[in-house]
Parts: C-alpha cells; sequence; structure tokens
C-alpha cells in the first residue's frame, strides 16, 4: 500500500483482504487435495497387497489343477506298461512252453 493511504479510506484494502481470503480458500483446497493423495495412495497400497494375495492363491490354484490334470494321464501310462508288462510275460511264457499251437 502506498505510504500516504490511510487504512481505513484505502482503495487498495478491498483487494488485499479478497487477496488473503482467496488464500485461505486456495490453502485449505491444498490441504484436501493432499489428503485425498494421501488416502488414495494408502488406498493403492492395500490393493497392491491385496492382488499380490490374489495372484500367491491363482498359482497355487495353477500348480493344483496341472497335478489333477497330470494324474489321469500317469495313470493312463501306467496302465499301458502293466499291459505291455503282461503281454511281453504271455508272449514269453509261450515261447518257454514251446510254442503250442504252431504247426508241429
Amino acid at each position: 500500500m502506498p505510504e500516504n493511504c490511510n487504512p481505513n479510506d484505502c482503495p487498495l484494502t478491498p483487494r488485499v483482504e479478497a487477496l488473503e481470503r482467496a488464500n485461505e480458500q486456495h490453502t485449505k483446497t491444498h490441504r484436501e487435495i493432499f489428503r485425498r493423495m494421501n488416502d488414495v495412495e494408502r488406498d493403492n497400497a492395500v490393493q497392491e497387497a491385496h492382488y499380490t494375495a490374489i495372484a500367491g492363491k491363482l498359482d497355487e490354484i495353477g500348480a493344483t489343477v496341472k497335478a489333477l490334470a497330470d494324474k489321469p494321464a500317469k495313470r493312463w501310462e501306467s496302465l499301458v506298461g502293466y499291459a505291455l508288462s503282461a503281454l511281453v510275460g504271455a508272449f514269453l511264457l509261450w515261447v518257454a512252453s514251446g510254442m503250442p499251437g504252431v504247426g508241429k
């Protein structure tokens, strides 16, 4: 303000007061924005922890599903192995018994 300006009737006083009120409102607005940003960051951290836990569970479930899907294939392989062993054993027994039924 100019030095010769009387504080009671200075033409700049309303403008200065308006700027001070605006500054107070901006300070409140900035505090609110920063509070909300902190809330969002905190919520994001919690959400990330949840996603990590879910991803771990999905990995476990995937491993279990793969193990269950492979089990019938292993059983089938075992069954085929047993059948081949039985056929080879029967063939060897037939040869050892003199191959009955072959033109002698």
